[in-house]
């Protein structure tokens, strides 16, 4: 077992395809630090997208906190370079199945074509693009003030109040002015995402006593796993280890008021591991 720990799973903030009539719950473990922000971002970008649409000054406040998430976690590291890396590795793959038979050709080219296209739009946007964003001293005092509880009261931000008092159309179109920005990173992450889970590999596995060990294979490494269990049974994954080697724990939600307890007898779930 290695040292490092890697948070617990989450649950898949894109409804996947094994989500049947909300009787099927799927959760996601990255075992990268690449998928772990690719996940966060994606998040944050489904959240922003949900709370612009809700046309209220309290959807809105939302939104633009996501905003400055996504702000926050594509200025600590190259995120637009990890999802260049990961589009050429992706097209590389599909660009070998295109001499395989018995490939659909047409849904083929239709994926390269759309990675192609996200490819162009990120390149042409450049690291530079953020920049409007970065120096928007709007922004920037709503950021400044996030970071204390209850920072954007109207006596704290009296022209945060005042933009927001603004019809809601005037509101949609200046937040959608700033996501526009960060539009084709976000996008390439979603798309990323999709093909990563579309390329998991399914199979059932028995958890004995609630505890089930994975051990991955060093030669070809993989990028996240997911795991889904019925709803009904009360369950959840915990999930620890590294990329070469993860443990799992099933634990019975019992409440917000008990701490949860470890299954003991066999837990049947679907494990997808992902590259």
């Amino acid at each position: 077992m290695t040292t490092e720990a890697p948070e617990a799973a989450a649950p898949a903030q894109t409804p996947p395809e094994a989500v049947e009539n909300g009787r099927t719950l799927v959760f996601e473990q990255p075992l990268n630090e690449r998928m772990r922000t690719f996940l966060r971002l994606d998040f944050l970008y489904n959240q922003a997208l949900y709370h612009n649409e809700t046309a209220s000054q309290w959807g809105t406040r939302s939104a633009v906190t996501s905003l400055m998430d996504i702000l926050a976690i594509i200025s600590r590291g190259d995120v637009r370079s990890d999802a260049l890396k990961e589009l050429e590795r992706h097209l590389t793959m599909l660009g070998e199945f295109q001499s395989k038979p018995g490939v659909d050709t047409n849904r083929l080219k239709t994926l390269i074509g759309n990675l192609t296209r996200l490819r162009s739009e990120l390149l042409n946007v450049g690291i530079a693009a953020l920049q409007p964003l970065k120096d928007s001293d709007f922004l920037n005092a709503v950021k400044h003030r996030s970071s204390i509880p209850g920072g954007t009261c109207e006596f704290d931000l009296p022209d945060y109040l005042y933009w927001l008092s603004q019809p809601d159309e005037a509101r949609a179109r200046a937040f959608n002015q700033w996501l526009a920005i960060l539009r084709p990173l976000c996008d390439t992450v979603s798309e990323l995402l999709w093909l990563t889970r579309q390329n998991g590999r399914t199979r059932q596995e028995t958890a004995q006593g609630g505890s089930f060990t994975i051990t991955f294979d060093r030669e070809n490494p993989l990028q996240l796993l997911r795991i889904s269990v019925p709803a009904s049974t009360g369950l959840y994954p915990e999930v620890s280890g590294s990329h070469h080697r993860c443990n799992v724990r099933f634990l019975l939600w019992k409440g917000v008021a008990e701490r949860p307890t470890q299954a003991d007898s066999d837990v049947k779930f679907l494990l997808t591991c992902c590259s």
